[in-house]
């Protein structure tokens, strides 16, 4: 039998060896022989009385685990056997963790560590309760901003929020063992950097290279930086192009606004705060970067990342509060939302990069002209959608025809307005082409 990811051929005995079982109990298990060579050809292990009663000693005084340690015996040659199985906690060895991938041994560091740790036992750290804190020491006005916005976006209703703000804090399940999570504290908290360092935003405006012009740091509890930050940064840093759409004053800015908004909160909520690391934003005139740490899950690149895929958040109760403030969705979304949102100026697609433990999404400035030109666009086809839709409101049996003739536009025209309502789910065509008639559906 060859070497495998759950088999491991040594001549002699090592101590080192104790961090392959550490290993092997932290992936799937594993046996480690004894007096074989790497071919799997039995050599024979010197002195296998004492190792029976070295090896389990060994192991259990130094991970705190039980492994089989068996002596076998082939051809008149004895060898050692050590089965070790998966532990359903994490194993340490000597403050290390060690993991069996393929067929090496490695030792977790960083982000890779703390996703295993999360992994194993189950328990995120921004669900950590925390002392010395509670719902009367938070912040009234985070609570303020969140029952607005939740209400103006439907996530929850009136009644929902109808309750003190400790009630509504069990309801976003922030409260663990009578305790506040640390999700609550970084939440509605006024100064969450009393019990988290580096937990702000900071901003700062960039020349050319080291060039730094002027910055600001955004503090506060998360509710009221993602509250105001965005805005900030488009009153303060950026400058929009004027023009004139008839009577009307139109501002072009080089950066989808909805498209940054959704890349901040992303870094707000998928930070990895721990670290004590604040969300920095770089601004620059042909560029804007947004990073923060962060633990990149192992199975993902930044190529998938840019694809459908599923929502998993590393601070899972920060998501689902802003995700009931209506900041984010919770499908995995939000970076297909910034794509869209850049091409709909005419702005390249964002850039994401990964190094160690800190991710930066790049957005790039879209061209002035191209980009007003793009938004104009957008603003017409916002405005005969919703022409074709009061038209279809009143006679649901219209043909596409007939919207061309009484808006006085082309016929492909009416046909992209109504592909796009459909598409967004506002209406659907019920019935045969002839007969048939225009549903408005119900959440339209």
């Amino acid at each position: 039998m060859a070497e495998s990811q759950n088999v491991e051929y040594k001549q002699t005995w090592k101590d080192e060896y104790l961090k392959w079982i550490c290993g092997f109990a932290n992936a799937q298990g594993g046996c480690i022989y004894i007096g074989l060579d790497d071919k799997g050809e039995i050599t024979g292990a010197a002195d296998c009385k004492r190792l029976l009663e070295d090896i389990p000693n060994k192991i259990k005084d130094t991970m705190g685990i039980i492994a089989d340690v068996n002596c076998l015996e082939e051809n008149g040659k004895q060898y050692i056997e050590i089965v070790v199985n998966p532990s359903s906690y994490p194993v340490s060895y000597h403050g290390e963790y060690h993991y069996r991938s393929g067929s090496t041994k490695q030792q977790l560091r960083g982000s890779a560590l703390t996703e295993f740790l999360v992994r194993k036992t189950g328990y995120r750290w921004d669900a950590v309760p925390i002392d010395y804190v509670s719902a009367a020491d938070l912040d009234i006005e985070s609570f303020e901003i969140f029952r607005r916005e939740a209400v103006r976006t439907e996530r929850m209703t009136r009644k929902d929020l109808e309750c003190t703000n400790e009630e509504l804090l069990h309801k976003l399940g922030l409260i663990a063992e009578g305790k506040l999570k640390r999700a609550a504290v970084l939440l509605f908290y006024r100064n969450p950097q009393r019990f988290f360092t580096g937990c702000y935003v900071k901003i700062g405006k960039f020349g050319m290279g080291s060039d730094l012009q002027y910055q600001d740091v955004a503090e506060g509890s998360l509710i009221l930086i993602a509250d105001r930050v965005v805005e900030l940064i488009y009153l303060k840093y950026l400058k929009a192009a004027i023009s004139y759409d008839k009577e009307i004053r139109v501002e072009t800015y080089p950066y989808a606004r909805e498209a940054v908004r959704e890349a901040v909160y992303n870094a707000l909520i998928h930070c990895k705060w721990e670290d004590g690391i604040p969300v920095q934003i770089r601004i620059e005139d042909e560029a804007m970067y947004i990073s923060n740490a962060c633990v990149f899950p192992s199975d993902w690149t930044t190529e998938n990342l840019m694809k459908t895929h599923h929502s998993r958040p590393h601070n899972p109760d920060l998501a689902n509060t802003f995700f009931r403030t209506g900041y984010i969705e919770a499908w995995g979304r939000g970076i297909q939302k910034i794509c869209e949102e850049c091409e709909s100026i005419g702005a390249r697609m964002p850039e994401y990069t990964v190094l160690g433990d800190d991710i930066t999404v790049k957005f790039t400035a879209a061209v002035t002209d191209k980009a007003f030109k793009r938004t104009n666009d957008v603003r017409k086809e916002k405005r005969m959608d919703t022409k074709v839709l009061e038209l279809i409101t009143v006679q649901t049996d219209i043909s596409l025809s007939e919207i061309a003739d009484r808006l006085g536009v082309s016929y492909k025209t009416v046909q992209r307005a109504v592909a796009g309502l459909k598409k967004a789910g506002v209406i659907e065509r019920a019935g045969g082409r002839r007969k048939g008639y225009w549903r408005i559906k119900e959440n339209s």
